[in-house]
């Protein structure tokens, strides 16, 4: 099976479930190409993992003109009726005004390049991350190009602008759609023909929890650990507020915040002004090597967020044994059992994360409980191995079945023109 892997950008520091996948479609064997429609900065290139990626991964920008003109010129030659079918569809899916249809007129140049690539490269199918402008350009590819695509479908910033971004479209015309959650799935159903929802799967993002030594819980705990990238959308705010007050009873608490982002200053000087600069900690990116030995020394994983999907980076606390305090969003709680494998709390409230948290430091075997039952949970729903092995058979029997059609309807076609040859 051959397949052609797209995202926005490839391989950042914060998607390295995207990574893990493609390394476990192709333990599964399949014959995965990587494509990014941008190339990734350098401050990405945390491990060997990124570097090694990003050097067999083929980029559409920037574009070079001689490449861009003889892309589109060989696949109008190749088929003008292909080609101005998919024009047509890069044209209903705009968004109206100059900078819809100016940014719409990227996209169908980008989608000439790679399904230039794609068919130079005899890839019958194409599968994209995400479903916003990378999607775009993987669904104008794939007009262009005559194969087939299917993305994953994450969230929540694609269900805050679905019409924006044609979602409905999208998935009428993907093979499939990979969806990480329930939640997730539900909200792809609301934008989709019900004749259309058996094509939604789940397929949750994963990790390999062989990787992850389990955390020996004794005594108080001081150690928190947060990852993401540092906008203000990802929570740390209400975190830092937080520790304000988990600083009275607990003086010596020190956070660690793993991660960067375009917030960052702000962030560290809210730090500073709400008098946190010694149980603060902001260490930038690390490797994913580098972030399990984090896990190793940690008491709570402390999530905040405003907007997730099913975070990784809590599948990679709980494969750790660490207990977790997380806000009750999106498809959080298929993940995290409250009460069991961690707390659940309210978005926002920071009384709430607050307590959930204190009773954790406070609590060596309540960690070792939540951190046991998370181990368990990740390993049996979460588990990479098990979910590419899921998505591979996903993959193999639409792309099959997609095939099984095509030549059903080559033989037709024959069949009628045999008949009036005769």
């Amino acid at each position: 099976m051959r397949i052609a892997y797209l995202t926005g950008e490839y391989p950042r520091a914060t998607d390295t479930f995207i990574q893990r996948e493609v390394a476990a479609l192709r333990l599964q064997g399949a014959e995965i190409h990587t494509f990014s429609v941008r190339p990734t900065g350098e401050e990405h290139m945390v491990g060997e993992e990124q570097k090694q990626e990003r050097n067999q991964t083929f980029y559409i920008l920037p574009p070079k003109p001689v490449k861009l003109a003889r892309s589109h010129f060989n696949l109008f030659i190749g088929s003008p009726k292909r080609y101005f079918q998919a024009l047509k569809l890069a044209w209903s899916t705009r968004i109206h005004g100059l900078r819809g249809n100016l940014y719409q007129l990227f996209y169908f140049l980008e989608a000439g390049i790679l399904a230039q690539e794609i068919k130079q490269r005899k890839i019958p199918h194409l599968h994209n991350h995400f479903g916003d402008s990378s999607c775009s350009v993987a669904m104008l590819a794939a007009e262009l190009g005559g194969f087939s695509y299917s993305f994953t479908l994450h969230g929540p910033y694609i269900f805050f602008q679905p019409y924006h971004w044609r979602l409905d479209e999208k998935i009428n015309r993907a093979l499939f759609i990979s969806c990480i959650s329930n939640y997730c799935r539900s909200q792809g159903m609301i934008f989709s023909s019900i004749e259309k929802w058996n094509k939604m799967h789940i397929v949750h993002c994963g990790i390999d929890p062989a990787l992850f030594k389990l955390v020996s819980h004794q005594g108080q705990g001081k150690r928190l650990i947060y990852i993401a990238r540092l906008t203000v959308v990802k929570g740390l705010p209400i975190l830092l507020e937080s520790l304000v007050s988990l600083k009275q009873h607990h003086p010596d608490v020190i956070l660690t915040v793993i991660g960067d982002g375009s917030d960052r200053t702000y962030l560290e000087q809210m730090t500073a002004d709400l008098g946190l600069s010694d149980n603060v900690k902001f260490v930038g990116y690390k490797s994913q090597a580098e972030v399990r030995k984090y896990f190793e020394e940690a008491d709570v994983f402390v999530s905040s967020s405003f907007a997730e999907g099913v975070p990784v980076v809590l599948m990679e606390a709980m494969a750790a044994g660490v207990p977790v305090v997380a806000p009750q969003i999106a498809g959080i709680s298929e993940l995290v059992e409250d009460g069991v494998s961690g707390y659940i709390v309210p978005p926002g409230d920071t009384v709430s994360l607050t307590q959930s948290i204190e009773k954790l430091l406070n609590d060596a075997e309540l960690r070792t409980k939540f951190g046991t039952a998370g181990r368990n949970k990740v390993e049996k729903e979460f588990n990479i191995n098990l979910e590419a092995e899921k998505l591979y058979q996903v993959m193999s029997k639409a792309i099959n079945n997609e095939q099984l059609s095509v030549n059903n309807e080559q033989l037709a076609i024959n069949d009628e023109q045999l008949i009036t040859d005769n």
